[in-house]
């Protein structure tokens, strides 16, 4: 089931305080990015943040899970009207988190996979 946008959008908004939050669909779900760090998933209308030894720190009862078969595990955030909380955990992920690579541009004559 893929999520409904309307709830992307509220987390989203949930999150502004821990930076610049953008969003991406990425294969019928959303990925979140901060400050254009990658950090975060929404599947299934549920919010899963990337795990870091710091957010295990500051949030040690967090549940765990992965967010699509496969995955590892990501912190599970049920309870997404803590607007607080989610900004702490987005702040103190995405400050452990590396900052993004910086994109190859392709040159002339070059086509997208090829």
């Amino acid at each position: 089931m893929a999520s409904k946008i309307e709830f992307v959008e509220f987390v989203a908004d949930q999150l502004r305080g821990a930076g610049e939050i953008t969003y991406k669909r990425m294969f019928g779900e959303y990925g979140l990015y901060c400050n254009g760090k990658f950090f975060a998933v929404i599947c299934d209308d549920q919010l899963f943040v990337k795990m870091t030894e710091a957010g295990k720190a500051q949030y040690p009862d967090l549940p765990e899970a992965p967010p699509y078969e496969g995955a590892k595990n990501y912190f599970l955030l049920e309870d997404v009207d803590n607007r607080d909380m989610l900004a702490a955990l987005a702040e103190t992920t995405c400050r452990q988190l590396p900052e993004p690579k910086p994109r190859k541009k392709k040159s002339k004559g070059e086509k997208d996979g090829v």
